[in-house]
């Protein structure tokens, strides 16, 4: 069984910053890509970033030149790095995670409120 947990969210003033966090943890084949959607409210899920086992990273336009994702292998681990937030960012953010039999796995998601 494969877990995925985010955290890292919270409160934060536009133009601020946020690291958020993702673990993935229990018996599972090996990992390929893994990313963030995020969920704004009344909005469907979007597409926010992806990075591959070797490190190429991809990025909405929307957070492209202020978002930063990374991963650490050997802690089955990624990092999202987000500055210049902005109150549109508001939303709550889910990793997601793709083994090598390019089976998807989601996390619960953590909330992440962009407001002064």
């Amino acid at each position: 069984q494969v877990q995925v947990v985010e955290s890292g969210g919270g409160l934060v003033q536009p133009g601020g910053s946020l690291r958020l966090s993702c673990a993935v943890s229990g018996t599972f084949f090996s990992i390929n890509d893994m990313g963030w959607y995020r969920q704004a409210p009344g909005k469907q899920r979007e597409w926010v970033t992806t990075i591959s086992t070797s490190g190429t990273t991809m990025y909405a336009a929307s957070v492209k030149g202020r978002f930063t994702v990374s991963r650490d292998n050997a802690k089955n681990t990624m990092y999202l790095q987000m500055s210049s937030l902005k109150p549109e960012g508001t939303a709550v953010y889910y990793c997601y995670v793709q083994d090598e039999l390019l089976r998807d796995y989601w996390g619960q998601g953590t909330q992440v409120t962009v407001s002064s």
